[in-house]
């Protein structure tokens, strides 16, 4: 690793730079979901089982807002990385400007898209009376904060493409300080509720993004970004969004499944829809394990696709599937053997406790299953391949995920066999996006063979 933070992804061992890249964006992960979490605990030990219940069910709405501009960050990644692995700083500074522009963007977009629809979507879910008033408040104040979330996300995304892992987490460890702070202060002190949570976030995505993007303006060229020189290169949009919307599509019919799945979880009452809201906070915990790992996938995958080294990245792929296997479910199971512990955290009320243990046992202590379709995704988007997953994604999760609800469900209608639907999900879809790598990947060594 050289003083910039920069990883040597294409030399040298593989299984330690990984790691190395990967313990980071874990962490961050953790630190993003923390700013979500805190506002859980905080409302849910000072301001009752509603506002826990408003706080935690809206994961699924800002998911499937926001995933598509996540997924372009993803293809902005692959487009920087394999610029790198090619030596090609002109397409480094080019792809960086572009990236600058997306970002201001989307931020714009999705702050006016999540103020207008925040409530009409929250009908459409079946939000509890006693819930919904409190869930909209949240969410409007929370999209405020959505131009600072989206500067941090692309330039995260440029970040990560050189192996700059650990600056996006030192910001995120100042914002999170100051987003405990907050959340104490405001709710504890002067007595507000989901209100006082979501400016909370708002204020911590603003530090954490101002962070990223003074540290991008001091990166040395071809890193860094010109704020004068910001615009558009259609050819680097256009290869961003290739890759980039499938990924982000992927992402957005993933929650919009799970949204039916709220949806269904919110006709059993607020006291169930708290507890699957506690039990969600380790499922993300969790995820970011998977995720990471992926991520590191499509780092380093690209850059040694773009230098033309095939050995090394089918290494890659192997030792990200045992990372993400093993580091998701150590941490799985022992959550659900731990569940009162970790779960009273969020909640004193023992009825809430039950409805979480019910997630915790049914989806988190299987989650690690999910490595299987996600690694290998990460590794087709590096080699540029990102429809062919997200076509998978869409039949394994939302097709699947939606007969169950409609044609399954009505025979036995119980939380434990809605929650049921998750491990068979998984299995299915990591059977058919394994099989799909192993014949990208045969393509990829031909193409790489006639060059």
């Amino acid at each position: 690793m050289s003083k910039s933070g920069q990883i040597d992804m294409i030399n040298g061992g593989i299984l330690r730079k990984i790691i190395i890249f990967a313990i980071p964006l874990i962490a961050s992960g953790v630190l993003q979901q923390s700013f979500n979490s805190v506002d859980v605990a905080v409302v849910g030990r000072y301001a009752g089982h509603q506002a826990l219940a408003a706080v935690g069910s809206n994961g699924m709405v800002i998911s499937i807002m926001i995933n598509l501009f996540v997924g372009i960050s993803v293809g902005a990644n692959v487009v920087i990385a394999n610029y790198i692995g090619q030596k090609n700083q002109a397409g480094i500074r080019m792809a960086i400007q572009t990236v600058g522009v997306v970002a201001i963007v989307s931020g714009i977009a999705l702050l006016f898209l999540g103020t207008l629809l925040a409530h009409p979507i929250l009908e459409l879910m079946s939000t509890p009376d006693d819930v919904i008033d409190l869930a909209t408040l949240y969410l409007r104040i929370y999209f405020l904060g959505m131009p600072f979330m989206m500067i941090f996300n692309f330039g995260s995304a440029i970040l990560r493409s050189f192996g700059d892992t650990k600056s996006p987490f030192y910001a995120l460890i100042v914002a999170g300080v100051i987003n405990i702070g907050l959340n104490l202060l405001l709710v504890i002190v002067f007595g507000m509720t989901v209100d006082g949570v979501a400016i909370s976030t708002v204020v911590s995505n603003a530090v954490s993004s101002g962070i990223i993007l003074y540290l991008l303006i001091k990166k040395d060229a071809p890193y860094h970004i010109d704020l004068k020189k910001l615009g558009i290169s259609r050819s680097e949009l256009l290869k961003m969004m290739q890759i980039g919307i499938p990924a982000g599509l992927q992402g957005m019919v993933f929650s919009f499944a799970n949204i039916f799945i709220q949806s269904t979880i919110n006709t059993f009452g607020s006291d169930a829809v708290a507890g699957s809201a506690a039990a969600l906070n380790y499922e993300y915990y969790c995820y970011f394990i998977i995720n990471a790992i992926g991520q590191a996938a499509v780092a380093f995958i690209s850059q040694n696709y773009g230098a033309g080294n095939m050995e090394r990245c089918r290494r890659i792929y192997k030792y990200c599937m045992i990372l993400s296997l093993i580091g998701c479910g150590i941490p799985n199971i022992l959550i659900a053997w731990q569940h009162h512990f970790f779960l009273s955290i969020f909640t004193n009320s023992d009825v809430v406790i039950g409805y979480g243990t019910i997630r915790l046992e049914y989806v988190l202590m299987l989650q690690f299953i999910a490595s299987s379709y996600e690694i290998s995704s990460a590794a087709m988007r590096g080699y540029g391949y990102s429809m062919t997953p997200t076509v998978l994604t869409v039949f394994g999760t939302c097709v699947l995920r939606l007969a169950w609800i409609y044609f399954a469900l009505p025979y036995d209608r119980t939380l434990e066999m809605l929650y049921s639907v998750y491990p068979i999900s998984w299995v299915i879809t990591g059977i058919m996006v394994v099989y799909a790598y192993f014949k990208v990947l045969k393509k990829v060594n031909s193409k790489v063979l006639r060059s």
